[in-house]
């Protein structure tokens, strides 16, 4: 119980740290005068004393110079469970008839990065509230943890197994600069740095600066959160198009890479990158092979018309962005199933996409090779080498564990989904598109609708989808385990 008050207490602080996020939207909300203020001013309100009293009461336990693994796997999932809820507050006090659930899905998908929504008429909302959905985007994506991690050492506290455990894929171990906290920073310096050339790009190119800055945190952030109905298509720009895409590119590839070329103010980071050219790679050879096939198909008239629109959406929903500009439900089954598919591997570690990240997919086509020459030469060392770099078994181990609990969690949740009524298409897409904090999915839940369209059963599944799909699985089930509580 110890432990478990340590944990608290720095929840307590992470929590007054989001508290003070909505310093942000009251100050835009004032000067808009949107009549939305007092929403955050409750908002900013609670969530302070909620922080407060966390951190007040639990203020005498220690954790020590260094949090351990168990404290940093609880931290990260608890931290990911309450701040969803105490961001409801100004979406249930500014749009009427909002409930509890589909207010916290709606957080959920804001801080998972996902993007998928509940809420239909966003433009009609008041600019404060969309500027807050998609803010939420943006802290989600590089995550609020790491955040917390940077200012740690403020209150004594090490940082590196809350980073470990908010990080994806197979760069947990690895540490830029020679303390974690400074890598945090640098990672969010870099965040911020982007962030500001996408808002300032799109703002070039015409879009409202307003917009500009919401739709630079939603692709930023991989999050999809739109302050329109229509997402990035009520823009019907080709050169606003050009901008995401390349944003969303920079984002899909690991946040490390950037930092490396900011610090080193060198392009050797890019060019030494494999996972991210992979990444690109791949991306390039769907884009073109989604528009010709379009093409062929008569979606569109000519060849450069379904280039365009497959290269945004085909991006969007690979990077798990969730921006759209079509609604490419009504594309022959084989481009929107492919593109789901897409969103399921592209993204590299170290991203702020989700799914099982390029670097597991490449790792496991190695082992493939691997076990296949096996089978040819039994006496034969099994090797996987990845980038001149041999990876342990352990790592393996652990991918092939990582994939299996992947599929049984899709499989789950989608038989819940039938279970509870709903059809196999929608009941699918939407929990992979959940899983992978992706966005929209296909049927009643595709880029035209909303999830609003589920029941209350069917909303919470998906909730708990993107919650593990944030924070890969591992985190959250391991503190559902007997030896996670053991002493």
């Amino acid at each position: 119980m110890q432990r478990v008050a340590g944990v608290l207490n720095i929840l307590g602080f992470i929590t007054l740290i989001f508290a003070g996020s909505k310093l942000f939207p009251i100050a835009v909300s004032w000067y808009l005068d949107d009549h939305a203020i007092w929403s955050f001013v409750v908002g900013m309100f609670v969530a302070g004393l909620i922080g407060l009293a966390m951190w007040t009461f639990t203020r005498k336990a220690s954790l020590g110079r260094e949090l351990r693994n168990r404290d940093g796997f609880l931290l990260s999932a608890l931290t990911w469970m309450v701040l969803p809820a105490i961001a409801t507050i100004p979406l249930m006090l500014s749009i009427p008839g909002l409930s509890f659930t589909d207010a916290y899905f709606e957080t959920m998908s804001g801080l998972t990065a996902t993007g998928a929504t509940t809420i239909s008429n966003l433009d009609q909302l008041p600019a404060s509230i969309n500027l807050w959905r998609t803010f939420m985007n943006w802290l989600g994506g590089m995550g609020v943890v790491v955040l917390a991690v940077a200012v740690l050492p403020i209150l004594g506290v090490g940082g590196s197994q809350a980073f470990k455990a908010e990080i994806p894929g197979p760069m947990k171990d690895a540490k830029l600069t020679p303390r974690i906290a400074q890598t945090a920073k640098g990672l969010w310096l870099v965040y911020v740095l982007i962030t500001t050339a996408c808002t300032v790009s799109l703002w070039a190119v015409g879009m409202p600066p307003l917009d500009a800055l919401m739709h630079a945190f939603s692709i930023v952030g991989l999050g999809g959160f739109s302050s329109h109905d229509a997402s990035f298509g009520f823009f019907n720009s080709p050169a606003m198009e050009a901008v995401a895409i390349v944003f969303m590119l920079l984002a899909a590839i690991n946040f490390s890479t950037h930092l490396l070329a900011f610090s080193g103010r060198t392009l050797r980071s890019y060019v030494k990158d494999n996972e991210a050219h992979l990444v690109w790679s791949v991306l390039l050879v769907s884009v073109v092979l989604v528009a010709y096939f379009l093409w062929t198909h008569q979606v569109y008239p000519d060849f450069l018309t379904a280039l365009r629109h497959s290269a945004f959406n085909v991006v969007s929903i690979a990077t798990t962005t969730g921006l759209t500009t079509q609604n490419y439900d009504l594309w022959p089954s084989f481009a929107p199933v492919l593109m789901i598919l897409l969103a399921c591997f592209v993204c590299a570690a170290g991203s702020t996409g989700g799914g099982i990240k390029m670097i597991r997919a490449q790792l496991l086509v190695k082992h493939c090779v691997s076990e296949l020459h096996r089978l040819v030469h039994p006496k034969s060392p099994m090797v996987v080498k990845l980038n001149r770099v041999v990876y342990e078994p352990s790592v393996i181990d652990s991918i092939l564990a990582f994939l299996f609990l992947y599929g049984a969690s899709i499989i789950v949740c989608t038989l819940l989904m039938l279970a509870s009524g709903c059809d196999i298409v929608t009941a699918l897409s939407a929990v992979v598109a959940s899983v992978n904090n992706m966005g929209p999915g296909l049927n009643l839940v595709g880029p035209a609708t909303t999830f609003a369209v589920l029941t209350d059963f069917q909303t919470w599944i998906c909730t708990l989808a993107m919650l593990l799909g944030r924070l890969e699985l591992f985190t959250m089930v391991v503190i559902f385990t007997r030896a996670f509580w053991r002493t």
